[in-house]
């Protein structure tokens, strides 16, 4: 279970983004990402929060794009440890759950060791939800599925902007490429998953 940038300093109190923040705010994306992470930690899927943060001084941050300029402008700082990294707060991180800071670029996949982290646990498949359908949710998957993970986005837990445009996104690129579920889906078929799963141990 991934959780892309649902960070303070991104969508939440301190966010340096206001039309992103209030496209996550009025689309219910934290209310739904919060209930599928409950969904999924009960399910003891693990919950990883892939967040953007900045070493001191900027020290290796890109200067390849101008989104990266824009953000520098706007005093993105994401410094370690500090209140704007930190997941925004309904989505804890439960004491199970795992954090993993990105340092550069836009993608989970490169900019931190999510990828081998993943492959010497054995995961195949990720669930991805969070910000932004514009550019780090596509750049997510597409790495993951060249990494030949199976993904599973929760469209009602995803959001770009303008809203319209994120829709346009899945319906036209990311569902070509991965499995497009809705929150309630997917919590439903892990409470059946589980469900069939004590049964079976109440029955061996």
């Amino acid at each position: 279970m991934l959780v892309q940038e649902l960070q303070n300093g991104v969508v939440g109190a301190e966010a340096a983004l206001p039309a992103l923040a209030d496209a996550v705010r009025t689309t219910g994306v934290i209310e739904r990402a919060a209930s599928v992470l409950g969904a999924a930690r009960q399910a003891d899927i693990p919950v990883i929060h892939c967040t953007a943060e900045n070493l001191p001084d900027g020290f290796g941050t890109n200067h390849n794009a101008r989104l990266f300029e824009s953000a520098r402008r706007l005093g993105l700082e994401n410094r370690p440890g500090s209140p704007s990294v930190a997941p925004v707060s309904q989505l804890g991180p439960a004491d199970s759950d795992l954090v993993m800071p990105r340092l550069h670029g836009l993608s989970p996949m490169t900019g931190s060791p999510l990828d081998a982290l993943l492959r010497n646990q054995g995961i195949e498949c990720l669930v991805v939800l969070g910000v932004s359908l514009n550019l780090a949710i596509p750049n997510l998957v597409f790495d993951a599925v060249n990494r030949s993970y199976r993904v599973v986005l929760v469209a009602d837990a995803v959001v770009g902007v303008p809203v319209e445009y994120g829709h346009q996104v899945i319906e036209h690129s990311l569902s070509l490429v991965s499995r497009v579920v809705m929150a309630d889906e997917l919590i439903e078929a892990w409470a059946e998953f589980n469900g069939q799963d004590a049964e079976s141990e109440r029955s061996s």
